[in-house]
């Protein structure tokens, strides 16, 4: 691999990802939402985990490509249709990003393992897939959290919390615990994990 070519991929993910029609403010700019989100999952990589690789580099930026074309609200409003959407979200992931990665110049086998990384295959298992889990959890727990929360029931914030750390590795929860959360946000996670 070259970072030419990651160069090459991370442009045309981002280029996607600015056509997002959903905007979020944050300090005081709006952007794409997923634009924005894919950022913040580079950014996060790059602290917790400098030295990934280029397979996983573009799997976090990739994490939600294009998400606003697969909308929650297409599928049924309980478990089930949650579920679909999600395992439906991931092959959409998996299979756009291939497509760029293909448009670029990787090699099959690159394509394949950000593939099978972006349909979570074999988490716990994969050191790789495990890193970029642990991105996801630390992102949503530092920049979604608190709007998550505000929005949700206690009972069931506690049991998110719950269901993240538990995707975590131990690498993951220590630099959880050391995100600069707001003290209602830590009291919570902090309620979850007793």
């Amino acid at each position: 691999m070259s970072s030419s070519l990651l160069s090459k991929a991370l442009e045309r993910i981002d280029a996607m990802n600015s056509q997002d029609p959903n905007q979020e403010e944050y300090l005081g700019v709006s952007y794409p939402k997923e634009l924005l989100y894919s950022q913040r999952m580079t950014d996060m990589l790059n602290r917790f985990a400098p030295d990934a690789n280029e397979v996983v580099r573009i799997a976090a930026r990739s994490q939600h490509i294009c998400r606003w074309q697969k909308p929650r609200n297409e599928y049924e409003m309980n478990r089930q249709g949650y579920l679909t959407w999600r395992k439906n979200l991931y092959k959409f992931h998996a299979d756009t990003c291939a497509e760029i990665l293909s448009d670029v110049g990787y090699s099959q086998e690159d394509i394949e393992q950000v593939q099978s990384l972006l349909l979570k295959k074999q988490l716990k298992r994969n050191e790789q897939s495990q890193l970029l889990q642990d991105v996801v959890c630390l992102v949503f727990l530092q920049f979604y959290f608190a709007a998550f929360a505000a929005k949700h029931e206690h009972d069931k914030v506690i049991s998110i919390v719950q269901k993240t750390w538990a995707k975590m590795s131990e690498n993951g929860h220590q630099a959880a615990l050391e995100l600069p959360l707001q003290d209602n946000e830590k009291q919570l996670v902090v309620k979850a994990l007793s």
